[in-house]
C-alpha cells in the first residue's frame, strides 16, 4: 500500500531498550546479564522447558560462570490467572525476604512472558496483580525483565502488557504501561524447534493476526489516546506499517513450511522474524477486532488463544473490507493474489487468509468450536465490553460491525463467498 508522505503524520513508538536475535542467541545472555551488574536472577518458566529441554539448565550454568546466582520459578500455566501470579509472590517471597531479585528471565511461550511481566511488578512492590490492573502509572520501575520467548507468535516479548485470566470472568484482564515492556529481547529461532505443530499454527496465526490488525488499526490521527504522554498503545503510523507489511509477507510464505517441516531452520527464523516485527508494530498501534471478539469466544470455550483468533481473523477483515480497502488488498497482494480491483482485493485478503487458517489445522467457523447459535449474542456482549480493544476499532462505535463479524463467524460466510 503506497502511502504519501502526510504533513500532520504522527508516530509514538516504543521498544524494548535491546533486541538480541539470531540462532544459538541464549548463550549470549549471562554475558549481557553480567554487563548490567547484575547478580541474582529469577527464572519463570514451566515444567516442559524445566523437565523436558535443558533450556533452563544450561541457562543457570551460564549464569552461575557468569557470576549470577538464578532460582527458577516453573508454575508457568496456559493462559495465566492473577490468582497464579499472587500465589507465585506469596511463594517466592517466603523462601526469602525481599527474595533479593535484580532481575526476571522469562522463558516460555506469551503466557510465562505475562506471569513474569506480573511478577516483576508483585515481587518489587509486594502487592496484589489486581493493584496493577487499569492504571499504567505504577509506584515506581518493575524490576528489569528479559523475555525469551519458545514461539513465533504472541510477541509479548515487545509489549507493553501482561494479560490475565480473572477468576469469576468470561473476558480478560490486563496490566498495560510502557514501563511493563522488556529490557531485553532475546529471539533465538533454535529454541522455537521444540514446538508440536499446534503450538507453531496457533503462535503463526497469532502472529499474522497481530501484524494484520495493526496494519489496519485506527490510524494515529485518528486515535484517542485520552491525553496520555506516554501511552501503550497509539493508532498505527508509517513505522508500525512497516514493519506489519514485512510480517504479513514472512507469514504467508513461512508458516505452512514451518507445519509440514518442522525442523526447517530458516523457516523457523523466518517466523520468529515475523512474529517479532508484527509484535514491534501491534505493540504500538493497538490490536482491535480480532482480539477483541477473540477473547470472548476464548472465555467460552477455553480454546487456544492462536485458535480463537484464526477462526476471527478473516471475518473481522470482511467487514472491513469497506473501511480499509488500500490495506486489504495490499495484503491480497502479499499473500499471493490482489490481481483484481483494489475492492476485489480487499476482499480476497479475506478469503486468503481463511485459506491460511484452514490449512494449519484451525476451525474456519465458530461451530468448529462447539458454538451455538443461541450462545452467538452472549459471545458479542463479551467482546463489546472489552472497550480497551475497540479504541484501535477503525469502525465506530463497533456494536453493528462485530455483530457481523459474529453473524458471518457463526454461518462459516464471508462476503466473496
Amino acid at each position: 500500500m503506497n502511502r504519501a508522505v502526510a504533513a500532520d503524520e504522527s508516530a509514538f513508538f516504543c521498544m524494548p531498550s535491546r533486541v538480541v536475535f539470531g540462532a544459538g542467541s541464549i548463550r549470549k545472555l549471562a554475558g549481557l546479564c553480567q554487563r548490567q551488574g547484575w547478580h541474582k536472577a529469577l527464572i519463570v518458566s514451566d515444567t516442559f522447558f524445566t523437565g523436558q529441554t535443558a533450556i533452563v539448565t544450561d541457562l543457570v550454568a551460564d549464569l552461575e560462570a557468569a557470576g549470577i546466582r538464578a532460582e527458577i520459578f516453573d508454575g508457568g500455566e496456559p493462559d495465566p490467572s492473577i490468582e497464579l501470579c499472587d500465589s507465585a509472590t506469596r511463594s517466592l517471597l517466603a523462601r526469602q525476604p525481599g527474595a533479593g531479585f535484580d532481575h526476571v528471565i522469562a522463558i516460555g511461550g506469551g503466557s510465562n512472558i505475562d506471569l513474569a511481566k506480573g511478577l516483576s511488578l508483585t515481587l518489587k512492590f509486594d502487592k496484589p496483580a489486581e493493584d496493577f490492573v487499569g492504571s499504567p502509572v505504577f509506584p515506581g520501575k518493575p524490576l528489569p525483565l528479559i523475555a525469551v520467548p519458545t514461539t513465533s507468535g504472541t510477541g509479548s516479548e515487545i509489549t507493553a502488557g501482561a494479560i490475565f485470566a480473572c477468576r469469576g470472568s468470561a473476558t480478560k484482564v490486563a496490566i498495560m504501561s510502557n514501563d511493563l515492556r522488556p529490557m531485553i529481547a532475546l529471539i533465538d529461532p533454535e529454541l522455537t524447534l521444540s514446538c508440536p505443530r499446534k503450538v507453531t499454527a496457533d503462535a503463526g496465526i497469532d502472529a499474522l493476526a497481530h501484524a494484520i490488525e495493526s496494519y489496519i488499526a485506527l490510524d494515529s490521527r485518528d486515535y484517542d489516546t485520552a491525553g496520555d504522554p506516554d501511552p501503550s498503545y497509539s493508532g498505527a503510523n508509517r513505522i508500525t506499517r512497516s514493519f506489519a507489511h514485512e510480517a504479513i509477507r514472512l507469514c504467508f510464505g513461512n508458516l505452512k513450511r514451518c507445519i509440514d517441516e518442522p525442523g526447517d531452520l530458516a523457516a523457523r527464523t523466518a517466523m520468529s522474524y515475523a512474529s517479532l516485527f508484527a509484535a514491534m508494530s501491534y505493540a504500538s498501534a493497538g490490536l482491535h477486532g480480532v482480539h477483541g471478539t477473540a477473547y470472548a469466544l476464548a472465555g467460552l470455550t477455553h480454546a487456544s488463544h492462536g485458535s480463537t483468533n484464526g477462526v476471527l481473523l478473516p471475518y473481522v477483515m470482511d467487514a472491513l473490507a469497506g473501511a480499509t480497502t488500500a490495506g486489504l488488498a495490499e495484503i491480497a497482494r502479499l499473500a499471493g493474489g490482489g490481481r483484481g480491483t483494489e475492492v476485489e482485493a480487499a476482499r480476497e485478503a479475506a478469503v486468503l487468509t481463511r485459506d491460511l487458517v484452514a490449512a494449519v489445522g484451525i476451525p474456519t467457523d465458530l461451530r468448529g468450536f462447539g458454538v451455538t447459535e443461541e450462545q452467538v449474542p452472549g459471545l458479542l456482549k463479551d467482546a463489546l465490553a472489552v472497550t480497551r480493544l475497540a479504541r484501535a476499532f477503525p469502525i465506530k462505535p463497533p456494536d453493528e460491525a462485530y455483530a457481523r463479524i459474529f453473524a458471518n463467524a457463526y454461518a462459516g460466510r464471508l462476503g466473496s463467498d
